[in-house]
C-alpha cells in the first residue's frame, strides 16, 4: 500500500527530528552502564516470513538467550538479565527507538503485528495460518494496544487477524495514538 509507505517515512522523519535527542541519550546510557554494543540486532521474522534483523537498545545483558521474555519466565527471572537501566528502558519502550531504521529501511512499517524472534515457531506457524504473515511487521500494533505480553499467542494472532481484515489509515491512526496514551501510563509492561 503506497499511501501507508509514504505516511510511515513521513512519520519517521518526523520522529526522527523530535527523538533524536532522545535516542543520543539513551545511546550514551546504555554504553556507560553496561559492556557490549549499544544496539542489539535481532533476528525477526518479517514479511512473508522473511528474516531481517532489527536493531534496539540493548536492556539484557550481553549473552542472554535469544528467547520470547514469556518463555524466559520459564527457564529463569528475566530481570537477572536486565542491564542497570535495562527495566528503565523497556519499561518507557525507548529500546524500541531504534526500530525506526528498520521503517525507513521498508523491513517494518510503523504500525503492523509485532515481529516475531526467528524460534517462535508456534507465533509464526499460527499467523501464516491466518494469513497475518503477508503484512509488514511493525513496531506498534493492534495486538500491543490490547495487551501487548499479556495475552496468550492465539489472542495476539486473532488481534492480529482483526488488523489484518480492518486495516486503514484511520486504524493507523487510532493504534499510533493509543500506542503514545500506553507508554506514557507503562501499561501492559512487564519488565
Amino acid at each position: 500500500m503506497l499511501i501507508k509507505r509514504i505516511l510511515d517515512i513521513l512519520l519517521t522523519m518526523i520522529a526522527v527530528l523530535l527523538l533524536g535527542p532522545l535516542v543520543l541519550m539513551t545511546y550514551v546510557l546504555v554504553k556507560l552502564t553496561s559492556t557490549g554494543p549499544a544496539l542489539y540486532w535481532s533476528q525477526r521474522v518479517g514479511q512473508n516470513n522473511q528474516l531481517f534483523s532489527m536493531p534496539k537498545f540493548r536492556s539484557m545483558r550481553v549473552g542472554t538467550p535469544q528467547i520470547a521474555t514469556h518463555l524466559m519466565n520459564q527457564q529463569s527471572n528475566p530481570n537477572s538479565f536486565l542491564t542497570p537501566i535495562g527495566s528503565f528502558i523497556r519499561k518507557t519502550s525507548l529500546d524500541e527507538l531504534p526500530q525506526l531504521w528498520s521503517v525507513l529501511k521498508g523491513d517494518m512499517s510503523i504500525v503492523g503485528p509485532r515481529p516475531a524472534l526467528f524460534n517462535q515457531d508456534d507465533l509464526v506457524s499460527l499467523r501464516t495460518e491466518h494469513g497475518v504473515h503477508i503484512l509488514k511487521p511493525g513496531i506498534t500494533g493492534w495486538a500491543q494496544i490490547n495487551g501487548r505480553d499479556e495475552i496468550p499467542i492465539p489472542q495476539k494472532v486473532a488481534l492480529d487477524a482483526y488488523y489484518l481484515a480492518h486495516q486503514s489509515v484511520w486504524l493507523d491512526f487510532k493504534i499510533i495514538l493509543l500506542t503514545a496514551i500506553k507508554v506514557l501510563r507503562r501499561d501492559n509492561i512487564t519488565h
